[in-house]
């Protein structure tokens, strides 16, 4: 049962959401003396287990890895503390203290859930300069030996320490970013317009698309005039999904995403003024991906300028403009996917392709 918030926190259990009471049942099962806690104060994805005898949290946490599949991740602190910086930096240095030395690289993380006056980054700033200040270790933030870890939970702090090696990496060695490449990527996506819940259903899936993948830019491409209205609704969903999957990205990114910019022009008058750049239609009638995959990768690769990626929606791009593109591309001969897959699987096949080119130059 949910306990008040003044418990000592000994275990922290990350489970996927949804899944937080499954976990807590069958953390209770292991017969320990102690409370668990799902979701605290509504908190989705963690359990926190307070023992009655603080000298089993590693016992009992290696019983929760080896028996429960629903954990995904099993804390155990070795500090826990009111979540005031002051007491948190203390708490935390103590740690360091016992377990680094000089020749030991580290990093801290910190995951903060409540309303503080200060942010998980400051968190990690202060830590990390006490932490320099007692030991003359080095600071690695990509591949830690060490990591120093701080979840906080309304007013309570639990301070930790985890081996590097233990942390799934996303970014493991031979892997190579691609991110940075879609900053030159301007879509260029004609609008879906019809009526409300579905022109606003259809932006906001773009919208996301675009975000997940931070291009420089996004121009919503019309052919003369179209209705007013409708486009408004189709662009308040472009706004909608961009904010989204942007909230997200500042909540879970290591680094600061970028919003992408939004700008409307029409098709033809966009063609003229970026003559000299580079220029791909997706369309059916385009040549298969794989044939100019690596054409494409190289265009990102070695120029430094922008490049266009046109996408039509109910209707295609117009052939007029077939004449002034680089490449004209079949995304997935056979098949025509629909508007809100269109960008997103265009880059995605362009991160494979720029993978290949990198590791296979």
């Amino acid at each position: 049962m949910n306990k008040a918030s003044n418990q000592r926190i000994d275990l922290i259990i990350k489970t996927p959401i949804g899944l937080e009471n499954v976990a807590a049942s069958r953390i209770e099962e292991l017969g320990f003396k102690g409370d668990v806690n799902p979701k605290p104060s509504g908190y989705p994805g963690i359990v926190i287990v307070t023992l009655q005898d603080e000298n089993e949290k590693l016992q009992i946490a290696e019983r929760i890895e080896r028996e429960i599949p629903e954990a995904e991740r099993v804390l155990a602190s070795r500090i826990s503390t009111e979540a005031s910086m002051k007491s948190i930096v203390k708490a935390a240095v103590k740690v360091a203290s016992e377990i680094l030395d000089p020749e030991v690289t580290f990093a801290v993380r910190t995951v903060r859930r409540g309303h503080h006056p200060y942010r998980s980054v400051d968190v990690n700033c202060k830590v990390g300069s006490a932490i320099l200040e007692r030991i003359d270790a080095s600071v690695n933030l990509d591949r830690p030996e060490k990591i120093v870890w701080i979840e906080i939970v309304d007013d309570k702090a639990a301070v930790g320490i985890l081996d590097g090696a233990e942390v799934w990496k996303k970014m493991k060695p031979g892997k190579q970013e691609v991110r940075t490449f879609f900053s030159k990527a301007s879509v260029i996506q004609m609008p879906y317009l019809g009526d409300a819940k579905s022109a606003k259903s259809m932006g906001s899936r773009i919208g996301r698309a675009v975000q997940m993948f931070e291009v420089g830019e996004l121009v919503i491409g019309t052919t003369g005039a179209c209705d007013a209205r409708q486009l408004g609704w189709f662009m308040n969903g472009i706004f909608e999904g961009i904010d989204s999957r942007y909230r997200i990205q500042r909540r879970t990114y290591a680094h600061r995403p970028r919003r992408v910019e939004v700008l409307v022009q029409d098709l033809y008058q966009l063609i003229r003024d970026r003559r000299s750049e580079p220029k791909i239609i997706f369309e059916p009638e385009g040549e298969k991906f794989s044939k100019i995959a690596n054409e494409i990768a190289d265009l990102f690769l070695k120029k430094s300028g922008r490049i266009n990626l046109l996408f039509g929606s109910r209707e295609g791009i117009p052939k007029g403009l077939f004449r002034f593109a680089d490449f004209i591309v079949d995304l997935c001969p056979g098949i025509t996917l629909s508007t809100e897959y269109a960008a997103s699987s265009a880059l995605i096949g362009i991160s494979f392709a720029l993978q290949n080119v990198m590791e296979n130059p």
